[in-house]
């Protein structure tokens, strides 16, 4: 703002100075050479602070656009799993990038707007002072350029949200695409997937015209109106000075300045445009960071305890329904179990019984709705969530790699492991063989989620990834679905080790992963139907052979033979 304050000061004292420099030197025959120097001294004060005024807009615009993406980026970080099952990646991605690039141009403008206005200010008062009637004659346009820009402003401002909002859904149906390519091509559904595209890409491109005939329809009024003043201080700012009230000095100057003006009301139009822009990608960035973290620490943390017999779980008359507004029947109703320091127990049912929920409760993905989840005697949301999430560990059934090493991956969760460590955690989960015969061993960069290696490999790592973290708790969400059924023993060998030292929860529907844990627990419609050993409910339980005889069944009829 001050580097503006002083190229304003600069810029208006150029037409002042070539005034005097008219009347005094060439009219009453004085020396030229001063006000020559003088009108080079100012053009050059008001250029170098011109430079200094759009390095520190862009630097400050760009300062600003840093720290916003950090936020941006931590806040959804620490957001609920519930608000990202309902927003798309694409949307916020668009949020992150797009919407923030429109606001950091318009932050761009902010001082330069400035230095506009600080202009106009200036140049009427003088103008006023010099000659007021043909000041006011000169600026007589200024209320129909205030008009017209307040008209442009409100048509504009819904328009541009709108191609925001075409964009971010465009941008949704791009990253699904390219994410899920394996799966459009495995089903053949290029086509399919270019028409959505297709429709989208339309529906930007139908309200970037809107956009466009709204600019087309106002631009040019505010581009000619202020070029009237122009027209009319040569008219009648000529004949003053034939009659000898004004001098040529004076209305040199006088076109000077309002040749100064035009600019600056021609890029009001601009400033408008990106002023909507702006405002509608800050609403969409402010509605990301104006929602609140559902899950958050609480105010008074209590620590788990370090000593003893660790990993005891208590799920305590646990009510839970990932639509609870909805008034749905619920996910979980009612369920209680407790699971001792050490124990492996296996939780089995239909689809939608709630195994997986259980697994996302305990480390607070999401809030009960009612009764209580504990660990070691502790409620979970009383602990810090980092504390919480360090003693429970989660393999998803679906797995996710980075594109980094081996190694990296592996530790994930402890980034400083050693060597010796990252190679048990493998060994473990029964990844080392097939590690050391890739090119690099451990240093192998596996691309993006992992893709060059199998199924089964990319869920070796994603156990060994847990493994390294050493959790008091291991969660295995269906770990084995996507092991090659005459290998799983070698991961089953291995996991038996690791689940004998820790409390382990383990999601499955082959007989030969169930029969691994020391209890499996049968859930139905939300609720424990039957407990005991993989042999006793076999032999026992009708409803435990149902549930094992369609897991087989759909094993079967998938198309790699495992369970989807």
């Amino acid at each position: 703002m001050i580097a503006g304050l002083l190229y304003t000061a600069g810029r208006v004292a150029v037409p002042l100075l070539i005034q005097l420099g008219l009347d005094r030197g060439i009219r009453d025959g004085g020396p030229l050479l001063p006000w020559a120097l003088a009108i080079a001294g100012a053009g050059l004060f008001s250029a170098t602070f011109l430079g200094v005024r759009r390095y520190l807009a862009f630097r400050n615009a760009r300062v600003i656009e840093a720290r916003l993406r950090d936020r941006i980026f931590a806040h959804v970080q620490r957001l609920h799993f519930a608000f990202h099952d309902a927003n798309a990646t694409g949307e916020l991605m668009s949020r992150g990038n797009t919407d923030l690039q429109h606001f950091q141009n318009f932050v761009t403008l902010v001082p330069l707007t400035f230095g506009n206005a600080l202009v106009v200010v200036t140049v009427t008062v003088i103008m006023l002072i010099l000659q007021p009637l043909l000041a006011v004659l000169a600026l007589a346009s200024l209320p129909f350029v205030n008009v017209l820009g307040r008209r442009f402003a409100q048509q504009l401002h819904p328009a541009v949200l709108r191609v925001q909002q075409e964009s971010a859904q465009l941008a949704t149906v791009v990253e699904e695409s390219v994410s899920g390519v394996r799966v459009v091509k495995g089903f053949g559904s290029e086509p399919i997937q270019a028409a959505k595209l297709g429709i989208e890409a339309d529906d930007v491109h139908d309200a970037a015209l809107r956009s466009s005939a709204i600019r087309a329809r106002y631009l040019p009024g505010i581009e000619l109106l202020p070029s009237i003043g122009l027209i009319i201080v040569l008219g009648y700012g000529g004949h003053l000075v034939l009659d000898g009230r004004m001098t040529v000095g004076e209305l040199v100057s006088f076109n000077l300045y309002v040749i100064m003006l035009i600019q600056p009301l021609r890029m009001l139009g601009m400033i408008v445009a990106n002023g909507q822009r702006a405002s509608a990608a800050g609403s969409r960035i402010a509605e990301v960071l104006d929602t609140a973290p559902a899950i958050v620490d609480p105010t008074k943390p209590i620590p788990l305890p370090e000593r003893g017999a660790l990993g005891r779980i208590e799920l305590v008359d646990v009510d839970f329904d990932y639509h609870a507004d909805a008034g749905g029947a619920g996910v979980l109703r009612g369920l209680s179990l407790t699971i001792e320091p050490g124990e492996s127990v296996a939780l089995v049912g239909p689809t939608g019984s709630g195994k997986s929920t259980v697994a996302r409760l305990l480390p607070r993905f999401y809030d009960v709705d009612g009764g209580s989840v504990r660990l070691d005697g502790v409620d979970v949301s009383s602990v810090r969530r980092d504390e919480l999430r360090r003693a429970v560990s989660i393999v998803f059934e679906e797995t996710f790699l980075f594109s980094s090493s081996i190694r990296d991956n592996i530790a994930f969760a402890d980034p400083d492991a050693d060597h010796a460590s990252v190679v048990r955690a493998a060994t473990l989960a029964g990844a080392d063989e097939f590690i050391r015969e890739l090119p690099a061993g451990y240093d192998t960069e596996i691309g993006e989620r992992g893709f060059s290696l199998s199924g089964g490999q990319r869920q070796r790592l994603s156990i060994a990834r847990a493994i390294l973290a050493d959790p008091r708790v291991l969660v295995l969400d269906d770990a084995t679905s996507a092991v090659d059924p005459t290998k799983e023993h070698e991961i089953r060998d291995a996991l038996g080790e690791v689940m004998d030292r820790r409390t382990t929860i383990v999601i499955a529907h082959r007989p030969a992963t169930i029969a691994l844990a020391d209890r499996v627990v049968l859930l139905d419609e939300g609720r424990i139907i039957a407990e005991g050993t993989h042999t006793d409910l076999l032999a026992t339980n009708a409803r435990y052979r149902e549930v094992l005889a369609a897991d087989r069944d759909a094993a079967e009829a998938s198309p790699d033979g495992e369970v989807g």
